[in-house]
């Protein structure tokens, strides 16, 4: 298997630039208000430059899906249950159990194997007989990151591809540069056995010249430039297409003219060639651009997770300020012992802040947020698993995905409100829903304002839990509290 952009040196150096480019990247965001800039000292004495700012941390569909593939290099175990609808409910529904039986080439095989896979993933094991059949079928699958859906529509892509034909036969749409860099080094993985397989990026930057005969058969890209390669510069037939994938279709959507771009590509390709579409949500938007786009499909969906406060204790704290919210903490902290806590704050000056105050104290702790590229988050988050920091400090990019079994506690610094001072009842939930993972008990500390104790009321009647009262001056209170 060989990653080339356009071939020779020139391609090399290419390719170098855009991994480097990669590796370095920040996401850029809306402009900030009464932004200035700070530095925060980490754990090992690097050194993070934040920008200080008074409104919430935007979380960025984008970017929190690049971060759960980054995160999530080993297969999570899915617990949700899966869904099958098939467009012929007549037709025997197969699954697998071993990537034996599936029958693939030997070749493929080898490079499953060398990528750690054992056995098929839960969605796998339903979506991989279908996505292999003959004739090929048409499917829509949710899945999120980490269950094995890219390794799955990659392993159908290299199955279709007749290696001896030197033009592109796969086209995989990403909605971001990112993220198609990121599904093609799976592609250099899954095939590196595959030596007569190319893989090139149809992403900015990756100038072809129009007329360039293309010899790879499997391009992936971003919409807008797979849209100029194939109709401005003449550089794809989409004619002699046989597979079409459409990744994190819910990312696209929420991406201006993405949608148009990939319905007109889709329209252009022949009615033979197998069409698959992966999102992690399925929200109405979704579906609807879904059915548009794949016709006569077989669906696989996954049960919403059902997360649950049953196995995680509530409680406030009443502050007049954020000095006193952190004594507070300081408290609770030295009265119970921890595991590992996060801390989530609603906006990245708070987090700055906290994050100074408690390594200053002599606290091991890291902080997150959205203003930190997405390889120093995942890096973050990994050592956060590692144990390394004992705290995470952290805005609402973090709220969803991240399972770390040590996790005990989970500190709202801040309650999660949307504009105009509604609760923000979701975003709460995911938050302590970090703690009591994988059927242990968990703690939930919310320190908070006189004036926001309304909204805390309201979330607790929305959730009809118990949320208690605790005065953090009182030791043998905190003390008492069964963990």
């Amino acid at each position: 298997m060989a990653s080339l952009l356009w071939g020779g040196d020139a391609g090399a150096a290419e390719s170098q630039r855009l991994n480097s480019h990669f590796s370095n990247l920040n996401h850029p965001r809306k402009n900030l208000r009464g932004v200035k800039s700070t530095t925060v000292r980490n754990i090992d004495g690097s050194i993070n430059n934040i920008k200080e700012d008074d409104e919430d941390d935007v979380v960025d569909l984008a970017a929190n899906s690049l971060l759960n593939k980054l995160i999530r290099q080993s297969l999570v175990e899915s617990s949700h249950r899966v869904e099958v609808l098939q467009k012929d409910p007549s037709s025997p529904l197969y699954s697998v159990k071993t990537f034996e039986e599936l029958r693939l080439k030997e070749e493929l095989l080898k490079g499953i194997y060398a990528m750690g896979f054992n056995r098929p993933s839960k969605i796998q094991e339903m979506a991989l007989p279908m996505m292999l059949a003959h004739p090929p079928q048409n499917l829509i699958a949710q899945s999120q990151s980490g269950t094995g859906k890219t390794a799955a529509f990659v392993l159908a892509m290299l199955s279709r591809v007749n290696a001896l034909e030197l033009f592109p036969q796969c086209l995989c749409l990403a909605p971001t540069y990112e993220l198609a860099l990121q599904t093609g080094r799976v592609v250099e993985q899954m095939g590196k056995f595959c030596v007569d397989v190319q893989v090139m990026y149809a992403i900015r930057g990756n100038r072809v010249p129009r007329g360039t005969d293309i010899t790879k058969q499997i391009i992936i890209g971003t919409p807008g430039t797979v849209l100029d390669w194939c109709f401005k510069l003449k550089l794809i037939d989409l004619t002699k297409i046989r597979v079409f994938v459409l990744d994190e279709a819910d990312v696209m959507i929420d991406t201006q003219g993405f949608s148009d771009h990939s319905i007109r590509i889709q329209r252009a390709l022949p009615s033979e060639c197998q069409m698959l579409l992966f999102s992690a949500t399925f929200e109405d938007s979704v579906w609807h651009f879904a059915e548009r786009i794949i016709p006569d499909p077989n669906v696989i969906k996954l049960r919403k997770e059902e997360l649950t406060l049953n196995n995680i204790r509530q409680y406030y704290v009443l502050c007049e300020h954020r000095k006193d919210k952190y004594q507070a903490l300081c408290n609770i902290y030295g009265s119970i012992t921890i595991g590992q806590a996060i801390i989530f704050c609603q906006t990245r000056q708070n987090a700055k802040w906290l994050t100074v105050e408690m390594i200053q104290d002599g606290h091991q702790v890291s902080l997150l947020s959205g203003e930190l590229t997405v390889e120093q988050r995942a890096s973050i988050i990994q050592r956060f698993r590692d144990g390394k920091e004992k705290v995470l400090i952290t805005t609402n990019v973090c709220a969803r995905g991240i399972d770390v079994k040590q996790v005990t506690i989970v500190v709202n610094f801040d309650l999660p409100v949307k504009q105009g001072e509604e609760p923000d009842y979701e975003t709460y939930l995911h938050r302590i829903g970090r703690t009591g993972r994988f059927g242990k008990k968990g703690l939930a500390f919310n320190m908070i304002e006189v004036d926001k104790l309304p909204s805390l009321m309201k979330i607790q009647d929305h959730f009809n839990s118990s949320i208690k009262q605790l005065n953090a001056e009182d030791m043998d209170e905190i003390e008492k509290i069964d963990y």
